[in-house]
């Protein structure tokens, strides 16, 4: 069990299909026994983007009570799992500004190393740059120094999903809410982050 893992799950999410996705990994991660944060990142869309889209304004308005990222959510976390649409093949922008604004100082004083790390992605296709958009976010962690522990094809579940770098919901054009495979692979994902992470405090202590 992960009973002394601090683990944050950080993401970003327009009309709600990666906050489901980032829900189940929080659900999957206490399971193993960790400390969980679960944080969203701010909106920098313009008002009148959001206003075109009523889904974007409904999830908005339901994911208020959520705590925004910050800087110290990282730097408190053994484990850090960050979720993402997939936007022309990479992490949204703002993710990236998150990152960029955010994560420069630590980064710098090595106060990101040695964390366990992961990503997962909604895309509107199976083949809509999810898993460049994951690996966009795998270079942040090899910058920073952490430690990328993918699902992998580890569990039954991963051959179902059929993605080895982090769960990935294909959305098609009606936006379709995960089901459960996919919603399963995250906590399955989250879970073997932490217990991970668990172990390697261990064998460090």
């Amino acid at each position: 069990m992960a009973d002394s893992i601090n683990f944050a799950v950080i993401y970003y999410s327009s009309t709600g299909n990666v906050h489901e996705l980032a829900t189940a990994a929080a659900q999957g991660a206490e399971k193993a026994g960790a400390e969980v944060r679960l944080r969203r990142v701010g909106e920098l869309a313009k008002p009148e983007a959001i206003a075109a889209e009523p889904g974007w304004i409904a999830h908005r308005d339901a994911t208020e009570h959520i705590l925004k990222a910050h800087v110290d959510d990282l730097l408190w976390a053994d484990a850090i799992l960050l979720g993402t649409p997939a936007r022309y093949g990479s992490m949204a922008g703002q993710l990236k500004h998150f990152i960029d604004e955010d994560t420069a100082v630590p980064w710098r004083e090595g106060r990101l190393a040695d964390k366990v790390c992961g990503a997962f992605v909604s895309g509107i296709s199976r083949h809509a740059g999810s898993e460049s958009a994951l690996l966009s976010l795998y270079t942040v962690f090899s910058s920073w120094g952490g430690i990328i522990v993918p699902p992998g094809f580890t569990d039954p579940i991963q051959f179902q999903l059929g993605n080895p770098f982090g769960t990935s919901h294909a959305s098609t054009i009606d936006f379709n809410e995960p089901d459960e495979v996919v919603l399963a692979a995250a906590r399955y994902q989250a879970h073997r982050m932490a217990t991970t992470a668990a172990a390697l405090k261990a064998g460090r202590s």
